[in-house]
């Protein structure tokens, strides 16, 4: 059987052409090493798997052939590789120092790459320091470590630094394409969009996983494949949970989440990934912003159809509900519950519930031009009544028509028929009672009444005194001892249709305003008048009328008393 080579290692780039994603940094070095610029103390650091060893290892190569050089040649005795994590002691920096003073043999350079260069002791470091900022003309340092800030200061000082940068998921994806037509291998364009996207910007890691992948599905390479091996959920996931979401579907929302943990993911996972579905499509909504979603042609197109049906709004809320419920997760003690309670937050954002029945509402136009609406007409339901001959009419057949009558014509007079609603004796106390009390209003207030053809009747102030304290007297029948005290407390004074109150504090003017619909409703049924309105102020000067000093107080019980002055004298007592 033949050896099977991974393809991290057959398809390591051989030139700075073939690396992929750090051309700034290729052409950096191509131009320093033309124009014999090129610094004896290099650093390169990046995430794992970018490029970092292969570049040294290029540039080893380059700047040690000449014309006449072979392809193949490696330069095995110019180029020395060190793996700092199990060569970092003083010892180890010791015998390499002694070797950088031989000169090569064959080539111009010495190149030392130093892998993991962080892992070096502080002793090594220092150590280290001498030789690399004058090493000899024939020798070059190249360091490469994933973790620059542990490298001392003085290190790094001494060097010439290259961040390389993690490779982006088009330029991982073009490469794999590349690599599946090498291998004569079918791919789907979201498979290897997804391994890409696995890989984090790590090429090597994205090699890896193609090879593992290509081993589970063979030379066809599917999306669905992909993301069964690779134990990752799929994009059809989240677009099934968002139309879900946007048609306030909660259980067969939950059942789809139950059926996800049952194939082994996390509920974390879920909903991190299904923040980052929401952040996508809001990148959608706007065609500049397109470019920011790294997915396949397919797939982009799915996200612009499935964003026309979402709003910024829901956006904005479903990526705060996400993002809160995946900051609480680890702290949380039930997780299930705690993505379930989010997906329902979820899935009642666009949900309006029952809506009011605003027929029951009827609202004096005058409320309506105060504030410059214009109110709807509302027209009242046809009603059917019995005649004492039992017979059914409408009642538009009571209204009298203008007919034209015969002599022989017989008049029918059709009685006038009243309905007596029934009282309903309810206590204040209970949740029924209250309820109650508020279905009997609405069905008061269920008959449509044209504003202009109410009473205006003049009003005198001595009628309004009057009805006030009838009101006052049937408030404290009905036991409200509290609001028949407040109606007490001040005279109404009557301007025009206004009725005037001034209280000493804002507690009443607040206790009266809540009572003010029963209140004003009797007054303008009782003196005729619909357009008499209330206006309460609170005047705090009022209360320093009731504040008594301890004089003031004794002189007005002496005047109900004289016996307390001779009282006080006799026993010689003070006020």
């Amino acid at each position: 059987m033949e050896h099977f080579v991974v393809s991290a290692r057959k398809y390591r780039p051989q030139t700075f052409k073939d690396v992929v994603g750090q051309q700034a940094i290729t052409n950096t070095l191509l131009n320093a090493i033309e124009n014999n610029h090129l610094a004896q103390a290099l650093l390169f650091t990046g995430p794992r798997g970018v490029g970092k060893t292969t570049c040294a290892r290029i540039l080893s190569k380059m700047i040690n052939s000449d014309g006449d050089t072979k392809e193949d040649e490696d330069f095995a005795f110019n180029i020395f590789e060190l793996d700092a994590a199990s060569n970092n002691s003083v010892d180890d920096i010791r015998s390499l120092t002694d070797q950088v003073r031989i000169p090569p043999q064959v080539g111009k350079y010495k190149v030392y790459i130093i892998d993991e260069v962080h892992m070096l002791s502080q002793a090594a470091f220092n150590a280290f320091l001498k030789t690399l900022e004058e090493p000899p003309k024939h020798c070059i340092f190249i360091l490469a470590t994933t973790e620059k800030h542990k490298i001392i200061p003085t290190i790094l000082s001494r060097c010439q630094i290259f961040d390389f940068k993690r490779i982006t998921v088009s330029d991982a994806k073009e490469y794999l394409k590349y690599i599946a037509k090498e291998q004569g291998i079918t791919a789907e364009d979201d498979a290897l969009h997804i391994i890409a996207q696995k890989a984090d910007g790590a090429m090597r890691d994205a090699l890896s996983i193609f090879d593992r992948v290509v081993s589970f599905s063979g030379k066809n390479l599917t999306r669905q494949a992909v993301t069964e091996n690779l134990n990752v959920l799929d994009y059809e996931t989240y677009f099934t949970s968002t139309d879900l979401i946007l048609e306030n579907k909660i259980p067969d929302l939950l059942i789809q989440f139950n059926s996800i943990l049952s194939k082994g993911f996390d509920g974390h996972h879920y909903i991190a990934g299904l923040a980052s579905h929401f952040r996508d499509l809001m990148v959608c909504k706007n065609p500049v912003t397109i470019p920011l979603l790294e997915v396949g042609e397919d797939t982009s197109l799915k996200y612009q159809e499935q964003s026309q049906k979402t709003t910024h709004t829901f956006l904005m809320e479903g990526i705060r509900l996400a993002n809160d419920c995946d900051l609480k997760y680890k702290t949380s003690k039930n997780q299930r519950l705690l993505v379930e309670l989010t997906l329902m937050q979820l899935a009642s954002i666009t949900f309006d519930g029952e809506k009011k029945n605003l027929k029951h509402f009827i609202i004096p136009s005058s409320y309506f031009k105060a504030r410059g609406i214009t109110p709807i007409p509302v027209t009242k339901p046809k009603t059917e009544v019995k005649t004492p001959e039992n017979k059914t009419i409408s009642e538009e057949q009571i209204k009298p028509k203008e007919t034209v009558a015969t002599v022989a014509e017989p008049v029918i007079n059709i009685p006038k028929i009243s309905i007596n609603k029934p009282k309903s004796s309810t206590s204040g106390l209970s949740l029924k009672s209250i309820r109650e009390k508020k279905e009997h209003q609405l069905r008061q207030m269920d008959v449509v009444i044209d504003e202009d053809d109410l009473p205006k009747e003049a009003v005198t102030q001595e009628a309004l005194d009057e009805a006030w304290k009838i009101y006052t007297a049937q408030m404290d029948k009905k036991g409200e001892k509290i609001m028949a005290s407040i109606l007490q407390m001040d005279q109404p004074k009557l301007k025009g249709t206004t009725i005037y109150l001034t209280y000493s504090n804002n507690t009443n003017k607040i206790e009266l305003e809540r009572a003010e619909f029963p209140l004003m409703a009797f007054l303008k049924k009782k003196l005729l008048n619909y357009d008499l309105k209330l206006d309460i102020t609170v005047n705090e000067e009022i209360a320093k009328k009731y504040a008594f000093t301890p004089l003031e107080k004794y002189e007005k019980l002496k005047e109900k008393n004289p016996n307390l002055e001779i009282l006080r004298q006799t026993f010689g007592l003070d006020i």
